[in-house]
């Protein structure tokens, strides 16, 4: 951690040790697999200071215990909810959509198409991939986009599925009109997802480092991006086994620009551009 970081954490509201960050970094790694450095001091500091206040507690020390031998279910998801990242736009890494827009044309007329978005976030991914399905297939396509996420607060976002018009620049026009409605009035500036499009779409929270999911379905495409980077070598295996075997054969996963599963060989092989073939 850099001189100024250490120096500005110390000048805040509540005291921060380092053995406040390594338990805390512990916590996170146990219950949700992500893995923190200590350049995330500050970060975690500030997030984790909201539940401190929310909470009523005085120090990082009498939160966490509290956290650990009385925190209910609802108080580890608002933990777990104030250290995700949640950094997600409408098509981004649109190679990916050329790609899946390529594979639905490619497959068998009257396909049933099954696709898992694992990291939805606030819900621009997810609603990417039915606005590209939709494009391929149509609105009464026969598609269905399932879309977890471990953070709840986002999940909710998703699912209402109401964006201000300034986040929708890389959605077409066409696409605009066809698949949102734009507010009027007091909803100015905002657009909400069809019904139609939404219908197409299931959310649901799911932690990936968890044995019991709650998915029973076989997946032709998953999107998986940007969540391996949080996670280290052995839980990003751990993680990539339990999405191979819900995977169809030869299905496709999508991953993040800066994830690479060579070490997984046995599972997946790469086929383009951060795009891999289950094995």
């Amino acid at each position: 951690m850099a001189v100024d970081d250490a120096a500005a954490l110390q000048n805040r509201e509540f005291a921060w040790t380092n053995a406040d960050f390594t338990r805390i970094k512990d916590l996170i790694y146990r219950h949700a697999g992500i893995s923190l450095h200590d350049g995330k001091q500050a970060m975690v500091y500030s997030r984790i200071a909201r539940r401190l206040r929310d909470t009523g507690h005085e120090s990082f020390r009498s939160y966490l215990d509290w956290l650990e031998h009385h925190g209910n279910a609802d108080e580890w998801q608002e933990f777990v909810n104030a250290l995700t990242t949640n950094l997600t736009s409408f098509f981004r890494e649109n190679h990916h959509f050329i790609e899946l827009a390529r594979l639905l044309k490619a497959g068998p007329a009257g396909h049933d198409w099954k696709i898992w978005c694992s990291a939805a976030s606030t819900g621009e991914e997810p609603y990417s991939i039915a606005i590209t399905l939709a494009d391929v297939l149509g609105l009464n396509g026969r598609f269905q986009v399932w879309a977890s996420d471990i953070d709840t607060k986002v999940l909710n976002t998703a699912s209402r599925g109401v964006y201000k018009v300034d986040g929708l620049k890389n959605v077409s026009p066409e696409q605009l009109r066809k698949y949102f409605l734009k507010g009027t009035g007091q909803n100015s500036g905002l657009a909400r997802v069809r019904p139609e499009l939404q219908k197409h779409l299931k959310f649901f929270n799911l932690n990936l480092i968890e044995d019991n999911w709650s998915l029973r379905e076989e997946f032709d495409i998953v999107f998986c991006r940007n969540v391996m980077i949080y996670f280290d070598n052995t839980t990003q295996r751990q993680v990539l086994a339990r999405i191979h075997r819900l995977m169809k054969p030869k299905g496709t996963l999508f991953v993040g620009h800066a994830e690479n599963f060579s070490d997984a060989r046995s599972l997946f092989t790469l086929r383009g551009k951060t795009v891999y073939e289950k094995v």
